[in-house]
């Protein structure tokens, strides 16, 4: 009777054992991140903690929103764009300030099914991936288009949206595309040099800038280092601005006015940099660029104002409200988005008034 009690007490252990240690089988799908990690995500995702704004974005675009159940404090709080795309943003738990950190404990109480970061928060997943009971994604397209539309690709993968995925990058391409067309026309030697003062600094300067090149200008920075491997910013002296000479110069924009420290005004007026061809014939102009990562239907936009900007000057104001918001609709579901987002960070005075 004892030895019987015995099989039985260690029948018993083992299969406490593997059910401990075994999960049910859930169908899954694997996707490569941009740390270049196999990661195995269930087919069915239904709630979300996204702690990087563009994926946001993405995910709003996808009309994937309602699965979101935790945001990290910049589109919450900071982001003038996501409040016109995504109202309920401002309803949704932080679980974040800085990114790297991740209240761990209050995530988990969320029990999310995918946790999305940015790869630029170096140890986030890593540690995140240790500690949580689900798995950890980190994408950023870093400016490029290719990978911007890859994202698009597998966040629709993610959430079984692939329909809406395909119908965003079939678009995005065959936008893309028209703008190309017109760029090929210019010769290379032609092109004008362009520098983008960015992220509120006259020195600081990606180091690619697709829409530049889609638009058919020459982008001065792309011959620098970053600050650090895998950087898209590098910053310059001022000796090295001077002598690079730009012909156009674009400075960044996205930024509520109260917000900007580099303006047109103050680059026109420095001492510093009269002898630079841009600001001698005031070929200085404000731009979207990335605000904290990229929106898809701004990179459209972008592309779009970029090509008639560096083709013949400003665009004219109601030709570019207008496909602006024809492009956010697309994206976003609703009319009047691209106009709202013009207004809240005075960009209509980018554009040339209609004669």
């Amino acid at each position: 009777m004892v030895v019987s009690r015995r099989i039985l007490l260690s029948l018993l252990i083992i299969v406490l054992v593997i059910s401990g240690t075994s999960s049910p089988s859930v169908p899954q799908i694997t996707v490569k991140d941009s740390l270049g990690r196999q990661v195995r995500i269930p087919t069915r995702v239904e709630r979300i903690v996204c702690l990087q704004p563009e994926l946001l974005r993405i995910l709003v675009a996808l009309g994937q929103q309602d699965k979101v159940v935790a945001v990290d404090r910049f589109p919450a709080r900071y982001d003038h764009l996501m409040p016109i795309i995504f109202p309920g943003v401002s309803g949704l738990p932080v679980v974040s300030v800085t990114g790297e950190d991740a209240r761990v404990e209050a995530i988990l109480q969320l029990e999310p099914d995918l946790v999305l970061v940015s790869p630029s928060e170096f140890s986030l997943s890593r540690n995140l991936s240790r500690k949580l009971n689900c798995p950890v994604v980190s994408l950023s397209a870093a400016g490029r288009i290719d990978d911007l539309l890859s994202e698009i690709e597998i966040l629709a993968r993610i959430t079984g949206s692939e329909k809406r995925g395909r119908d965003l990058t079939d678009y995005m391409r065959s936008r893309l595309a028209d703008i190309k067309d017109r760029s090929r026309k210019i010769p290379l030697a032609e092109r004008p040099l362009v520098y983008l003062s960015f992220w509120g600094s006259l020195l600081r300067s990606p180091v690619n800038y697709e829409p530049v090149d889609l638009a058919g200008g020459r982008n001065l920075a792309s011959h620098f280092r970053g600050v650090y491997q895998g950087s898209d910013t590098t910053v310059l002296k001022l000796e090295t601005l001077l002598s690079l000479d730009p012909k156009i110069i674009l400075v960044h924009g996205n930024y509520l006015p109260a917000e900007r420290t580099v303006t047109v005004e103050t680059v026109l007026s420095d001492p510093r940099l009269q002898t630079i061809r841009a600001v001698r014939e005031r070929k200085l102009y404000y731009t979207f660029g990335f605000w904290y990562w990229w929106d898809p239907a701004l990179v459209l936009v972008e592309c779009l104002y970029l090509s008639e900007l560096l083709h013949s000057g400003p665009p004219d104001s109601q030709a570019m409200i207008s496909s602006g918001d024809e492009i956010f609709a697309f994206f976003y579901g609703r009319p009047g988005l691209f106009r709202e987002l013009c207004a809240k960070i005075k960009a209509y005075d980018w554009f040339k008034k209609k004669e």
